[in-house]
């Protein structure tokens, strides 16, 4: 299977299904009285996150995804069967983002679930409309259409450790020497296609998640080479582990070049905690390993370890596995205090604007517009091709002050009024 980390796919959350218009009639009961069922609801679109997917491959083919609309309502008071959800399985660390770029939802844990499209509401059967005053409604109200969207989703893999090196560096046998993963390994440069996940177990109680990012080349950040699809998801990792090769003619250059990349995806990334580490130094006399470290030691941030390794002997690696551990609680704990110490922004401040109840009149030619979020969501559910439904609407924008507003502005009988975008749901005043 190719790896697949972007993919935009429309979701269509399901239709509420139709309220039913009907009366009691059975032997002996000449004029019984009104018994239509509420429509059910329609499915909502769930993303999940699911450890057992790691690639958006799923979503390639198949661009459009719906969920199951509710049943309409029926007679005897039966109401409708509601739409089943539709659950789509995403790997963890899926952001969905719509067109405009707002984030709907970003999954960073197994199990983890999000409504991006919710379902439309079932129409109510002309028996809820039953009171005092209105003793036999002969009307009942249609299902909402479930909301549309078109979503992005982007793959951030949500690892411990990011390791990252120029091409043929020696990532894929050091993260198969240190984890369970069995990446592809050969000795040309861009064997790895494809980021690789390996669970480190470092002692009894702990394990570092590393991800092993396909190699990167100067101007990477720009669309050349590999780096640009994966430099991604090195945003999501505590910290960057550097893989320098003992043989590369600078190994300075090499750090400054694959740093300089990670700078310019994101300012942020040259702030992240980072070990330098040179690999394939069997064989190397000391004295060289240690001349190559402190040319790296004088290229990188002070106090940045640089340790040399051997994947091939095991040279070495013990050292690395409890750095990375370190290195690794030492930025979850100074991340945790930092989102601690946040303000909580979760409470929305509200304006008119906000509000659901809030609406507007436009004449435009020799009809008006009547937009509002409320006022379209009852125009949506009303039969415009039954009077009484008609009726109450107008009744509902009474009581909301529109036709008030109409009158204002000089309506006149027989002039249409539309509300919202839909040239379908309108009247004659």
């Amino acid at each position: 299977m190719n790896f697949v980390d972007t993919a935009v796919v429309k979701v269509v959350a399901g239709k509420g299904g139709d309220g039913k218009l009907s009366f009691r009639r059975e032997k002996f009961i000449a004029k019984g009285g009104p018994n239509g069922g509420d429509g059910g609801d329609g499915g909502d679109i769930v993303l999940v996150a699911s450890r057992n997917q790691n690639t958006l491959a799923a979503f390639r083919h198949q661009k459009e995804m719906r969920a199951e609309a509710g049943e309409p309502g029926d007679r005897n008071n039966r109401h409708g069967k509601n739409g089943k959800d539709l659950l789509l399985a995403v790997p963890v660390g899926t952001i969905a983002s719509d067109t405009d770029g707002n984030v709907m939802a970003d999954l960073t844990e197994d199990g983890q679930k999000a409504v991006v499209a919710q379902g439309g509401r079932g129409g109510f059967g002309n028996a809820h409309f039953t009171s005092s005053r209105r003793q036999t409604p002969a009307f009942a109200e249609k299902g909402e259409p479930g909301d549309q969207a078109e979503l992005r989703l982007e793959l951030k893999m949500i690892a411990d450790v990011g390791l990252v090196g120029l091409p043929n560096a020696g990532k894929s046998t050091l993260l198969s020497k240190v984890s369970n993963a069995r990446p592809e390994i050969a000795d040309y440069p861009f064997t790895t296609l494809r980021p690789n996940l390996g669970v480190v177990d470092v002692d009894d109680s702990t394990s570092v998640l590393l991800a092993d990012i396909p190699g990167l080349i100067e101007g990477a950040s720009a669309g050349k080479g590999l780096g640009h699809d994966f430099l991604r998801h090195v945003e999501r990792t505590a910290v960057i582990l550097h893989l320098i090769d003992a043989y590369t003619e600078d190994v300075a250059d090499a750090y400054r070049t694959v740093r300089d990349e990670l700078k310019a995806y994101r300012s942020e990334l040259g702030k992240r905690p980072q070990i330098i580490v040179l690999s394939k130094v069997e064989g190397l006399d000391e004295e060289i390993v240690a001349d190559l470290a402190a040319q790296l030691k004088k290229a990188a941030p002070k106090g940045t370890p640089v340790l040399a390794v051997s994947s091939f002997s095991g040279q070495g690696l013990r050292e690395l596995l409890f750095t990375l551990k370190d290195a690794v609680t030492t930025a979850r704990t100074k991340a945790a205090k930092a989102a601690a110490k946040q303000p909580d922004t979760a409470v929305p401040v509200l304006t008119l604007s906000d509000t659901s109840d809030s609406w507007r009149v436009v004449r435009k030619g020799k009809h008006f517009v009547v937009t509002g979020q409320r006022i379209e969501q009852f125009a949506r559910r009303t039969d415009f091709g039954n009077d009484e439904a008609v009726q109450r609407l107008r009744h509902i924008m009474g009581k909301m002050g529109i036709l008030h507003e109409l009158r204002r502005r000089g309506v006149e009988a027989g002039q249409s009024i539309r509300i919202g975008s839909s040239e379908n749901d309108g009247f004659d005043y």
